[in-house]
């Protein structure tokens, strides 16, 4: 049986199993056809990174792919809280719950063309590094920010398959982020955005320096080109109200570098970034991720 198979046939394995996953758990659902030891190696050949996922994904990314195709980027935190603190397993900001969490947090970058969605790469945060927090406590730290990540993962991307838009949360919209999508990559991206950020609504206005918040304009049902300090570039915003489950009435800010959008077009598209947020809880819910027993070191 080659790699893929038996990886298939474990992955199947987990997405079926109600209980603790374990190697032995496995052989013995498959009658000891297949004996534990061969599992325990085939996870134990090494970290899950881009590169690996990318082999995997390749063909069937590049049987959909599509010049419509949009690159969805965002990162998820499966908490750990029975087990001890590595460079792995650490405390990170959880922004589903607005609190710090500890355990394993991870980036991902999802291709989704054609009504399919597929992983095509995955980062995990690893905080290999020390430093004096501001209570004077010796703390973890990551050298590579989350954003550095998602910029490495636009580039990689943009070279492996096709599309044009990236879609990703307010945590990711800078403008370094933004200048990168738009102009080291030549995309166009899609992102929610703070109704705090400032813009100008004219060039001149930029170049006069005056500038007004987000939050103070008329964008329910349309769009506005203006520009955003820090680009060098208009973009277009605009504002989304929906209804939250509690009857309760929010509001969502998009920004976009493709000018020509409308409304209906830009509050479609950026729909489709809630596929990361379904792959997401997949992923916790049938990889077995928080019932695993292992110490990861």
């Amino acid at each position: 049986m080659d790699v893929h198979n038996l990886t298939d046939l474990y992955t199947d394995y987990l997405i079926a199993c109600p209980t603790q996953t374990t190697a032995t758990g496995f052989s013995s659902a498959v009658n000891n056809e297949i004996s534990h030891d061969k599992i325990t190696r085939l996870l134990a050949e090494g970290t899950i990174n881009s590169k690996k996922l990318w082999q995997y994904v390749k063909p069937m990314c590049h049987e959909i792919q599509s010049d419509e195709g949009v690159l969805i980027i965002d990162d998820s935190v499966e908490e750990k809280k029975y087990t001890d603190q590595n460079e792995l397993i650490n405390w990170h900001f959880d922004h589903s719950q607005g609190r710090s969490v500890k355990g394993v947090n991870f980036v991902t970058a999802l291709y989704h063309s054609n009504g399919i969605s597929l992983p095509v790469c995955v980062e995990f945060v690893k905080k290999t590094g020390f430093a004096v927090n501001k209570k004077g406590k010796l703390v973890r730290i990551s050298k590579r920010s989350k954003n550095e990540i998602f910029r490495d993962m636009v580039a990689v991307a943009s070279w492996n398959v096709r599309f044009k838009y990236v879609l990703a949360d307010i945590w990711y919209c800078s403008a370094k982020n933004m200048t990168f999508v738009k102009k080291e990559c030549g995309k166009d991206f899609i992102f929610a955005i703070k109704e705090n950020r400032k813009v100008a609504l004219s060039e001149e206005d930029k170049k006069n320096g005056k500038y007004v918040d987000i939050k103070s304009l008329k964008l329910e049902g349309c769009t506005l080109s203006v520009y955003l300090k820090q680009l060098d570039f208009p973009v277009i915003i605009s504002k989304q109200v929906f209804k939250n489950k509690d009857g309760s009435t929010g509001a969502l800010y998009l920004v976009s570098s493709d000018l020509s959008l409308s409304y209906e077009q830009i509050t479609t598209i950026y729909h489709k970034r809630w596929k990361v947020e379904d792959y997401h809880k997949s992923v916790k819910s049938n990889s077995s991720f928080a019932k695993s027993q292992l110490k990861l070191r």
